[in-house]
C-alpha cells in the first residue's frame, strides 16, 4: 500500500491563526490525512499524508482558499507504511523555533537557489556552507564541505552565528536544511545582522535529492525526516535508518530485524 506524503510551509501573517485551527483539523479529520500542522502569527508549517493523493489534494485546496495561502507550494514523497500513527494540528509562537520573534522572513530573506544552481554555489571556495540542521541530522548525511553547527535545538543557532561567523569576514554564506523552512529563517537572521551575501536552497534537502542525480549529487549520506520513514536518499527512496527506541536518535537499520546496539545510549552509558 502506498501513502502519498505532502510537506509545506509559508512563512505569512496570520494574525487569526488560532482561530483556523479548529476547521483545519476537522476537514483533516474528515478526509482520513494525517500527520502534523503547525499554525503561527507568522505562518504555517506541515507534513500530511494519507493512502489517497484525492484526499490530500482536497486539503491543499482547502488550505489554498485562504487568499493568504494560494501560492502555498508542497512537496510530494510517498512511502510503503504509514509514515504518522495520529493526526496533530497545534498551535504555536513560531512555525520553526528560533527563538527570536523580531526575525521575520516576511520582510527579509536570503536568495534562493534552485537544486540545479547549487553544485555550482558551494563549489565556490568563497562560500561558507551551513547546515542550519541539528547534530543528529548532520550525522547521517550533509553536503561536501559543509560546517556542523553542533546544535542539539534550533533556537541554538544565533548563538553560533555569533561565536563563529562575522560579517565583516564571512561575505558570502550558503545555508540549507531538510526542506527550506529552518534556512530562510536562518538567513532573515543573517541579513539582519549585516551579512551582505546570504544564500538558502529553495525546497531543502530533499528538493535537491529529488532533482539532481546521484553521479552529480554533492550530498554525501541520507537526509533525516521527521516521519516514521526516518531518513530517505536519492530519489527520495527510503533509507538505511531506524530510530533507537531507548533516546529516540537515528541508527543503522539491521537488514535482518536484529536488535541494533546504539551507540547514543552506549556512550550515555559509558559517562
Amino acid at each position: 500500500m502506498t501513502y502519498t506524503i505532502a510537506s509545506f510551509y509559508k512563512f505569512v501573517h496570520l494574525p487569526d491563526f488560532a482561530a483556523k485551527q479548529q476547521p483545519l483539523l476537522s476537514y483533516c479529520q474528515n478526509e482520513g490525512v494525517k500527520g502534523s500542522i503547525l499554525l503561527a502569527s507568522e505562518g504555517i508549517n506541515g507534513t500530511i499524508a494519507s493512502i489517497s493523493s484525492v484526499s490530500i489534494d482536497a486539503v491543499v485546496s482547502f488550505l489554498r482558499s485562504d487568499l493568504r495561502l494560494k501560492d502555498l507550494e508542497y512537496k510530494l514523497s510517498a512511502a510503503q507504511s504509514p509514515p504518522f500513527e495520529r493526526l496533530k494540528v497545534r498551535l504555536k509562537r513560531e512555525i520553526v523555533t528560533l527563538g527570536l520573534p523580531q526575525i521575520d522572513p516576511n520582510e527579509q530573506v536570503g536568495t534562493y537557489v534552485s537544486p540545479t544552481e547549487w553544485n555550482a554555489l558551494i563549489n565556490d571556495p568563497e562560500v561558507t556552507i551551513i547546515d542550519t540542521r541539528n547534530d543528529y541530522e548532520v550525522n547521517i548525511g550533509t553536503f561536501k564541505g559543509a560546517q556542523n553547527p553542533n546544535t542539539s535545538s534550533f533556537n541554538q543557532f544565533p548563538d553560533y552565528i555569533e561565536q563563529h561567523l562575522d560579517p565583516a569576514k564571512h561575505k558570502k554564506v550558503a545555508l540549507f536544511c531538510t526542506g527550506g523552512i529552518r534556512c530562510e529563517k536562518a538567513s532573515s537572521l543573517l541579513l539582519s545582522q549585516g551579512f551582505a551575501e546570504v544564500y538558502h536552497l529553495k525546497g531543502g534537502i530533499l528538493k535537491y535529492l529529488e532533482e539532481v542525480p546521484t553521479t552529480e549529487s554533492l550530498w554525501q549520506g541520507e537526509c533525516f525526516v521527521f516521519d516514521e520513514r526516518v531518513a530517505l536518499q536519492h530519489g527520495l527512496q527510503p533509507g538505511n535508518y531506524q530510530l533507537c527506541r531507548g533516546c529516540g536518535n537515528p541508527i543503522a537499520r539491521s537488514p535482518n530485524n536484529e536488535s541494533v546496539s546504539c551507540p547514543h545510549c552506549s556512550t550515555k552509558e559509558v559517562s
